[in-house]
């Protein structure tokens, strides 16, 4: 009698046939209308049925083959290949039961031309710390404690609120006391970082780029994961962590995004799928000659739908209070740092990228309409009109742009000795007359104190006290002139040195008086800033200024009022630009009201000589085009807000 045979038990295949999308969600995506695609593309660990492992899909149109390759596999190119959609979409896509969270992997992608590809995750949430460059499975579950922030941000984080900004470069910052070649964890930092912002009154940080990038060098600008906070400091909810803690504290992040450019490292976007999927193929579009990287090619709806995707996933995923958004000017110029030759005209023959101002615009206005108490920050550096205007007035639509104009005309006049002001302080007063086409940030970054152009206080003139003393003034210019604040770190206590990115800022500098008393100023000035509404409240209308006098050139001198809602709320800010103190030099003034001096740059507790004004004494002598005046002394290289 015949065995009967036993069954066989099935055997589940290595990949299993699943998706993310719905196919309203490609059309979305091929129309370059999906921002979320975050949600869909990239690992997902997860559960199917009674299976645990993660989903993995990826935009790989050209490829004849996508696998995932990993430790789990032995990293080989056959064993778990993803299925691609029917579709036309170039999706690549799969669950592969057992991956948990943790795991390390890649794309192996087979090109057209038969090459093998090895791929990081374009969507990954974590990746190995460099110089590795896997991705790693990592899902986001953290629970947030910063809901009195999101409850008060439509007040903190919007136009007409001070906004006062550190910005700070997580590698440089501080570096471990026991190890300088060590960077300090996210907590490290947040343990730090936070109540030392919180103490300075700085309203606002700015993280240089966040973003996952193989060169320390290239300061996070030369991103390869997107969608992943570096690994560097640790991993994603430690950065979470940071938002968080600063956000407890009543303190808004800003982000360093760069959708300009990216590198051509081989594991990054670059020919993702062996062609150029990201980029331009064309050169002069597609190739950048100052940082000698590739630029996104904006005019593939699906690259447009990828790039809006990754804004939205910071402002959502890690609470992000804003975009300052990284060469603007390079993306508007078809001939930017081009020449002749070497750039395509647009469809009209003209030099605007088309392309990139449509992307800008669709930008902004998702965006906005997702997040409408986030800000968007352009940095821009031309004069294209518009920046910071809605898109349906014809703009770009940024919430703000920064003033580039203000930084070089205001540097280039310190740099100056203080004989010669005289015949330049129309560097100074030239702002003023566009300062309210934009709403504009003023900014003292990074780029000014690296590359042989020296610290701030050694770009001033004189011997050391004079160095400090026009270093205050300076700062005292920058927070009563119209217009949102941005200070790099470091320059709040005067860094003597260029700022290097491979060590911590020299924070033993504060063993000394002078820098102390810098430190002590600007923590005074954020202090005025945020507490007397008429230096932020109108910082984007002309009404929210007025020139008492900007006509003494022969003594360097130059007073303003700064206007708030309430004329009582009005501040005059007194500006004597050279060493020469000024005895009995009478100020208009705009009502008789008593007044007081609220800060002097001269005060000896920041360094100063201490040539300050007690009681004032207003009289009924019409001066400067005000009905009143008052006698001052005007300090040495020093100035005063009166309220």
């Amino acid at each position: 009698m015949a065995k009967k045979s036993t069954p066989q038990k099935k055997e589940t295949p290595k990949v299993i046939s699943h998706s993310l999308f719905s196919d309203f969600d490609i059309e979305l995506f091929k129309a370059g209308k999906h921002f979320r695609l975050y949600e869909h593309f990239g690992a997902h660990v997860m559960t199917i049925g009674r299976k645990k492992g993660t989903y993995f899909g990826v935009w790989a149109p050209n490829a004849q083959s996508v696998a995932v390759v990993g430790n789990f596999n032995h990293w080989n190119h056959n064993e778990h290949l993803l299925y691609p959609r029917w579709d036309s979409s170039g999706i690549w896509e799969g669950f592969i039961p057992s991956i948990a969270e943790g795991e390390l992997y890649k794309y192996a992608i087979q090109a057209p031309d038969g090459r093998m590809l090895e791929k990081a995750d374009p969507f990954a949430h974590f990746a190995e710390k460099r110089p590795k460059t896997g991705s790693i499975t990592w899902n986001l579950d953290y629970k947030w404690k910063d809901k009195k922030w999101q409850k008060e941000k439509e007040k903190r984080n919007v136009l007409g609120a001070p906004f006062s900004v550190y910005e700070i470069h997580l590698g440089s910052w501080k570096r471990s006391p026991d190890n300088p070649e060590e960077f300090l964890s996210y907590d490290d930092i947040a343990a730090q970082l936070v109540p030392y912002v919180k103490e300075m009154g700085f309203t606002h940080v700015e993280f240089m780029p966040v973003m996952e990038h193989p060169f320390d060098g290239s300061w996070g600008y030369q991103v390869t994961g997107y969608f992943a906070p570096s690994a560097r400091f640790g991993d994603p909810q430690g950065f979470m962590r940071l938002v968080d803690a600063l956000h407890q504290e009543n303190i808004g992040v800003i982000i360093d995004w760069v959708p300009a450019h990216f590198p051509g490292d081989a594991h990054g976007l670059y020919k993702f799928d062996g062609t150029h999927l990201y980029e331009h193929a064309d050169p002069r579009k597609g190739f950048h000659p100052d940082w000698k990287s590739f630029i996104f090619n904006f005019g593939r709806n699906e690259v447009r739908s990828i790039l809006i995707s990754n804004a939205l996933f910071w402002l959502e995923k890690y609470h992000i209070d804003g975009l300052r958004v990284d060469a603007v000017a390079s993306m508007l110029y078809l001939d930017y740092s081009r020449k002749e030759g070497e750039w395509v005209p647009n469809e009209y023959g003209g030099r605007e990228n088309l392309e990139n101002v449509h992307f800008l615009k669709e930008l902004n206005e998702t965006v906005y309409s997702n997040f409408p108490f986030a800000q968007t920050i352009a940095e821009e550096s031309t004069s294209w009109g518009g920046v910071s205007r809605p898109t349906f007035a014809g703009g770009l639509g940024f919430g703000m742009k920064w003033m580039m104009g203000w930084m070089n005309d205001s540097l280039r006049y310190f740099e100056r000795d203080p004989y010669y002001r005289q015949y330049h302080q129309n560097e100074l007063t030239f702002s003023l007359v566009y300062a309210f086409t934009e709403n504009f940030m003023l900014p003292l970054s990074h780029d000014e104190v690296v590359h042989g152009k020296k610290s701030l206080v050694y770009k001033m003139p004189g011997d050391d006290w004079q160095r400090f003393a026009n270093l205050r003034l300076l700062y005292l210019w920058m927070y009563a002139h119209p217009g949102t604040k941005l200070l790099f770190q470091g320059c709040e206590f005067a860094q003597t040195e260029e700022w290097n990115h491979q060590q911590s800022l020299d924070w033993h500098l504060l063993e000394y008086e002078p820098h102390r008393g810098i430190q002590r100023f600007v923590q005074k000035l954020n202090h005025i800033y945020t507490h007397y509404p008429a230096l932020f409240e109108k910082s984007f209308e002309g009404a929210g200024f007025e020139w008492i006098d900007n006509s003494d050139h022969h003594n360097s001198v130059m007073i303003l009022m700064r206007k708030g809602n309430h004329p009582t709320e009005h501040v005059i800010v007194a500006f004597n630009l050279t060493p020469v103190p000024r005895h009995e030099y009478r100020i208009g003034i705009p009502y008789n009201k008593p007044w007081k001096e609220i800060l002097n740059s001269d005060d000896t507790s920041f360094g100063g000589s201490g040539m300050i004004n007690g009681n004032i004494a207003i009289e009924k002598t019409p001066w400067q085009n005000q009905p009143y005046s008052a006698s001052f002394t005007l300090p040495p290289l020093g100035g005063f807000i009166l309220a």
